[in-house]
This record gives structure tokens, sequence and C-alpha cells, in this order.
């Protein structure tokens, strides 16, 4: 039996969950999850990947619109890196159901909202929520697409993002294993202080746009890792949904530093500062808080006494063109517009 759509369902709010990379988006996406009106779509990257701005208003054929579809559907149930033509023909009937009655006049962002809404009421929920961090640089697309959508913007320390980066790539290692190999080497090659520090400046400039927008809530992960209960209390009057004490009955897991604890559960509790004692050199640290002085004070991160290895500081900054260039050559094939990708992050600031 073919699954249907109320297309009224359209109407309802969807919550998009964005930020910096390794800034709690996920432990985030994991809480919203387990709220019971709200279902979790993780990383799409439809906006970006699937989408460009040039793409706004123009219509789709059925069968472009199949293809759009099998790669949502691949990347939710079967995972990120799986190929979405290896899977294809197990949602042609969900396919169907979502385009059957939309006649010839749609577009992506069309076929993206009815497979949120599609996927979340086949979970028995009402509420999308979208979590792809990448998705702070296409905030305002958003806002202009979904009316009624909710954007929780998460906020870390750049030192500790910095660290959770520089460590990314030993998730395969702590229970992630759905990491290929091929993406640990991405992960390794994506990782340069210079990089982290301009990627974390320019999603905080990419947000400030949205400080006074009422559809739009900053929160910071140090908050929700000190004080969990008050921080989603205050998550959940912003979403106007009453809070659920097992939303923060989350499972230890994510982390670049510890293993995977499926069985534990609860927000794990970070030790502020770990990144002075769990791998960034003096110099990274220093590159860090130089690069992204002006967003740290405006935030409340405050910067730490630290000198530079003169010698370390001269080969990161002679490496990093090389470095740049080459995390751009092995990224290619994740951004539609390569243009448009850099002009919202490394061009901005």
């Amino acid at each position: 039996m073919e699954a249907k759509i109320d297309v009224k369902d359209q109407n309802l709010p969807v919550i998009f969950i964005t930020g910096n990379s390794r800034s709690g988006t996920t432990v985030m996406m994991r809480i919203m999850d387990n709220h019971s009106q709200i279902h979790a779509i993780n990383e799409p990257h439809f906006f970006e990947k699937m989408w460009s701005k040039s793409d706004e208003s123009k219509f789709i054929d059925s069968a472009k619109a199949e293809l759009l579809l099998a790669r949502l559907f691949s990347g939710q149930r079967e995972g990120f890196f799986e190929k979405a033509e290896k899977h294809r023909h197990k949602f042609h009937v969900e396919i169907q159901a979502i385009i059957g009655d939309l006649g010839k006049d749609y577009t992506r962002l069309d076929i993206f909202s009815r497979f949120l809404h599609y996927e979340t009421g086949k979970n028995g929920k009402r509420l999308p929520c979208e979590k792809t961090p990448q998705n702070v640089f296409y905030i305002q697309e958003i806002l202009e697409n979904f009316p009624n959508a909710r954007i929780i913007n998460m906020v870390r320390d750049p030192r500790g993002v910095m660290l959770s980066q520089k460590r990314k790539w030993k998730r395969r290692q702590l229970g992630a294993n759905f990491i290929t190999r091929r993406e640990v080497v991405r992960l390794r090659i994506n990782y340069h202080p210079i990089t982290i520090s301009k990627l974390w400046n320019a999603a905080l400039d990419a947000a400030k746009a949205f400080s006074s927008e009422k559809r739009v809530l900053d929160l910071k992960f140090e908050d929700l890792v000190k004080s969990p209960e008050e921080t989603v209390k205050r998550l959940c009057k912003f979403l106007n949904l009453p809070f659920e004490s097992g939303m923060l009955l989350v499972p230890h897991a994510g982390s670049s530093s510890v293993a995977d604890q499926q069985n534990e559960l609860g927000i794990r509790i970070a030790k502020p500062q770990s990144w002075i004692e769990k791998g960034l050199t003096r110099t990274e640290i220093s590159i860090c808080q130089d690069i992204c002085a002006e967003y740290m004070l405006r935030y409340g991160y405050q910067p730490i006494q630290v000198k530079s290895n003169v010698l370390e500081l001269a080969g990161q900054y002679a490496f990093f063109p090389f470095k740049l260039g080459l995390a751009l050559l092995i990224n290619l094939n994740r951004m539609r517009n390569l243009a448009d990708s850099l002009k919202r992050r490394l061009l901005r600031r």
C-alpha cells in the first residue's frame, strides 16, 4: 500500500540545526529526536550539494525529481556515504507517493520540503528537524522558503572546535564504523588551524545578520553541557513545544576524543578548556585566538596567554595555501556550485 502525504503538513514548522561543524549539532539533533513530536533527519546536505541559488525558481522534470529523492532517501536510510543509484529501486514506491500529485511545476525546494514531511510522518512524528551544520551559510534561503522555520544555531568555543576537527579523523576508531577510509583521508586533509579558524569566523559572521530574527536562536554548546535541562527548556520555549525530560537521554557518542558508549545516556559533561591538554599546540591556540578574536569576545570566550613556537608558526602559514588547495580539490564533489560555496565560506572573512 502506497504511503500518502497530508499536504496540509507542509505548513507545519520545520526545525533546522545549523552551526560550525563540531559545535554540538549532533547532540542537539539527538535531543530533538527524543521529543515525541520531532523526527530528526541527519545531514542531507540539500543546500550546497543538491541545490544552488540559481535553482530557486527553476522547475525540474520527473526524472530529476526522482533522482533527487533517491539521493535524499539513500542518505537518510542507508547512510551518508552510500551511492543513491545503488539503493534507488528500494524507494520507487515512496518516490511516486511524493511526486505523484504534484503535477509538472515543482522545484528542488518543493521536493525537499515534501521529503522532510514525508519522512517525519512515516516515523509517526509531526515536525521535521533537519541537521546540516553548513546550513548556517543558507539561513537567508531557509527563512525565505520555509516561512515557519525555526533555526537552532549552535556556537562553540573555536578552540574546542579546532581540537575536535583535528581529531575528527579518529572517529572511525572510536565507534563511527560507517566512516570510510577515503573519508578519513579527507578529514585529515581538511584540517589546518588557519582554515578552521576562518571557517569559524565565517559561520559566526553568516549568523550575525540574523541576531534579531525571532525565528533564529543562537545556542552555546557550553551552556548545554553545563546546564542541560535549563538550556533545553529554554529551547522548547523558543520552539513553542512542551519540555520532555526524555529529551536529555542521548547516547554518549560522537566525541573525537572518547570512544562511543551507546548504552550510557545523558548529556556528557565536557571539561572546560580541554583543548589545552588534549592535543592543540601553543601555536594552534595562538593562531585561533588571533583570527577569531572579535567573535570570541562577543560570545564570551576569553583568550589565554600563550606564546607561539616561531618555527611552527612560520610552517603553518607557509603550508596553508597548499593545504587549502588540496582540501578544495578533495571536496569538489560536495558542492553543486563551487564559486557560491567559496563566497559563502572562505571569501566571507
